[in-house]
């Protein structure tokens, strides 16, 4: 069992890569983390804050995320490079909603750490957990101006299912679409 929540995962954690040169740990958030978050959020630009679906920049918003892991609906994946925060990668699901089946993934990582190829290696490994928790589709929302995100999610095999025009709102008050993206997570991922 996981020190994170009552999900049964096989995958083993933490552990330690070497990319482009530099250590790269991954490892599952706990409750101790919340300051590290928050930490990463405040590093972040105007950009990649204006579309989070959270404001984690605030402990009271990360709380409430820890407090979703503690209970089991969700499962996230650190990756720390010289002993801080650099992104993080999330698999939401609720064995109480209609949509049971299907498990939501959010990367994020920061702009320092673009470029390692690092949102692909947890995006992989919320894949595998996936597959272990036998959910049937993986989804992911992408404010479409965010092209390269669409892009990266494109080339691990996700496939647009739907797009909303205005459907989300940034810091700035402007709307913007939405795309949602969907792949099985039980078929090979070519990285």
């Amino acid at each position: 069992m996981s020190p994170q929540s009552p999900i049964l995962i096989k995958r083993s954690f933490p552990w330690t890569d070497t990319v482009q040169g530099q250590s790269v740990t991954f490892r599952l958030m706990t409750r101790e983390d919340q300051l590290a978050v928050v930490s990463l959020a405040r590093s972040l630009d105007d950009v990649d804050l204006a579309f989070l679906r959270q404001d984690i920049t605030q402990p009271a918003v990360v709380d409430e995320w820890i407090d979703q892991i503690e209970r089991g609906r969700t499962i996230t994946i650190l990756v720390e490079i010289q002993g801080r925060v650099a992104g993080y990668g999330s698999l939401f699901h609720d064995e109480m909603l209609w949509t049971s089946h299907i498990g939501e993934i959010r990367v994020l990582v920061s702009g320092k750490y673009r470029g390692l190829g690092l949102a692909k290696r947890l995006t992989v490994e919320l894949f595998h957990i996936a597959r272990e928790m036998r959910l049937e589709r993986v989804i992911c929302q992408i404010p479409a101006a965010q092209t390269r995100v669409r892009q990266m999610f494109e080339r691990l095999g996700f496939s647009p299912e739907a797009i909303l025009s205005d459907w989300i709102m940034s810091r700035d008050g402007e709307t913007h679409d939405l795309i949602i993206m969907s792949r099985p997570p039980d078929e090979l991922i070519i990285v």
